[in-house]
């Protein structure tokens, strides 16, 4: 479970006010299922309000501790029945960076052109199609030609 100071809390609290409970627990109570949609939203919000229908005060504790604790989340805030709930976000792999899709960032160097002064420096966002020439100068790549000597025989 991680450990908040006060004015960490604070600053959490003030962050949560604005948003709407992302997660129900309902009769069932905790289950399984909840526990996952619980760490999902922490792993892509970092922090979330979860709403408990239930009138037992002390169930609704018991629930809150128990997800602090096999989390690995910080508590936040209780009040009535809406639990606040912290947990750094993971940082998500690129996928689609990693496929060719996607923006990249580029860092440009380019010389002088009398090589007495400074070199430009420009960053470029680029696109999964695109690449960055010798010159420094920005290329799509060309779409793949079809072959007219492949045929499909039936």
């Amino acid at each position: 479970m991680i450990k908040l100071t006060p004015a960490e809390r604070s600053a959490l609290r003030a962050e949560a006010h604005g948003l709407n409970p992302i997660v129900l627990i309902g009769e069932a109570g905790l289950t399984a299922n909840v526990m996952k949609e619980i760490s999902l939203g922490l792993d892509s919000h970092g922090l979330i309000k979860v709403r408990v229908f239930g009138d037992d005060r002390e169930a609704r504790i018991a629930m809150y501790e128990k997800i602090c604790e096999e989390l690995g989340a910080a508590p936040v805030q209780h009040i009535g029945k809406l639990l606040v709930l912290y947990r750094p976000k993971v940082e998500a792999e690129k996928t689609r960076a990693s496929k060719g899709g996607g923006l990249r960032e580029v860092t440009i160097v380019k010389a002088s052109a009398s090589g007495t002064k400074k070199p430009s420096v420009t960053k470029v966002l680029l696109k999964g199609n695109e690449r960055v020439t010798q010159g420094g100068n920005i290329k799509r790549a060309k779409t793949r030609q079809k072959s007219t000597k492949k045929t499909v025989l039936s």
